[in-house]
């Protein structure tokens, strides 16, 4: 497929997602919906397969953009509400009842830990088991959640 094609099969899908009922839309309605736009058949597997990833994408970018304004909103409402670790870390969430994500600072940098903590002397301790990224490391991994779990499905569905 050219790029041309390309390019506008994703401005029309992106348009009609945009425009669409996300609680009533489907896949298979939005492909229709671009072919009569296009005058193209998007059934073929080639389109298909395209018309999907940019759904997908389009899917990804509002997952994102609607966990930004929680975390804001969060973040207004949530300033006084920190819990602290005995180390004085701010715990982000509790993964488990031993496993935390922290935000720390180590040498004067800031520190993202995943991290499985024990207990000791009535203290909560952290464990060498789990993994502290840096802010530059942090955003790296993010950016690639979602090839990640795109990864992630691909593996589960060939062990199906």
């Amino acid at each position: 497929m050219d790029s041309e094609t390309r390019e506008k099969i994703k401005k029309t899908v992106r348009e009609l997602l945009e425009e669409a009922d996300m609680n009533e839309m489907t896949e298979y309605k939005i492909r229709q919906l671009a072919s009569k736009r296009l005058e193209l058949d998007l059934s073929e597997s080639k389109y298909k397969a395209y018309v999907r990833h940019v759904v997908n994408s389009f899917l990804e970018e509002q997952k994102a953009k609607e966990e930004e304004e929680e975390e804001a909103a969060g973040d207004d409402n949530n300033n006084n509400n920190n819990e602290f670790d005995d180390d004085g870390d701010l715990i982000i969430c509790r993964l488990s009842d031993k496993r935390r994500v922290t935000l720390q600072d180590f040498r004067g940098k800031t520190l993202i830990s995943i991290r499985e903590y024990y207990k000791k002397d009535g203290k909560e301790l952290p464990s060498s088991k789990g993994i502290s990224l840096t802010e530059e490391q942090w955003s790296t991994l993010r950016k690639n959640i979602p090839n990640i779990e795109k990864a992630v499905r691909k593996m589960e569905s060939h062990t199906m």
